[in-house]
């Protein structure tokens, strides 16, 4: 493919391409760059998209693929519940009432996190709140990491559970426990 075939076949789709980016990353930059990669990967395939018979959508999967790479590699990234809580009046972080509603989540949730079961509570903390590694928790608790893993999964699940229940979100337990709304 030719410069001037490449211009008339794939640059027409980047207004398509970039609305998709923005809807994995809700972010108008790292939506920009991700077009900007695959843009840059399908002008090194040049040689090989006249094989590719639907060329929009092999742009699109590649537009997904690498949203969902970065999505991974931010997700490996841990921050500590009290970076999230914000700085109540600082008038820099916006509107007092989200910030009082943020606020009053994280407390909410410190409090669920105490309810846990000792040892899912132990792993949760080290993890998620002191963002050791699982190397370091295995250490420290003397139990495989696989097991640091599914008792740090089942404390997430309790805790994400309890709060939407909370929230009003209508997480429904068993039916004896679960209450109707009228």
């Amino acid at each position: 493919m030719l410069a001037k075939e490449f211009k008339t076949s794939v640059l027409p789709l980047s207004s398509k391409l970039h609305r998709y980016a923005l809807y994995y990353t809700k972010n108008e930059e790292e939506a920009q760059d991700v077009v900007q990669d695959v843009f840059l990967k399908l002008w090194k395939k040049r040689k090989e998209l006249k094989d590719i018979e639907n060329l929009e959508a092999f742009a699109i999967r590649m537009i997904r693929n690498k949203c969902l790479d970065l999505f991974r590699s931010s997700t490996n990234k841990t921050y500590s519940l009290e970076d999230q809580t914000p700085n109540i009046g600082n008038e820099a972080h916006g509107d007092l009432n989200k910030e009082l509603e943020l606020s009053e989540s994280a407390i909410l949730i410190r409090k669920l996190i105490g309810e846990l079961p000792e040892l899912q509570m132990q792993v949760m903390k080290m993890r998620d709140i002191d963002q050791l590694k699982y190397e370091e928790i295995a250490e420290i608790t003397t139990m495989n990491i696989n097991a640091i893993r599914v008792n740090l999964s089942r404390a997430r699940k309790k805790v994400r559970n309890e709060l939407l229940k909370y929230q009003g979100y209508g997480i429904k337990g068993s039916q004896a426990n679960s209450a109707k709304i009228l």
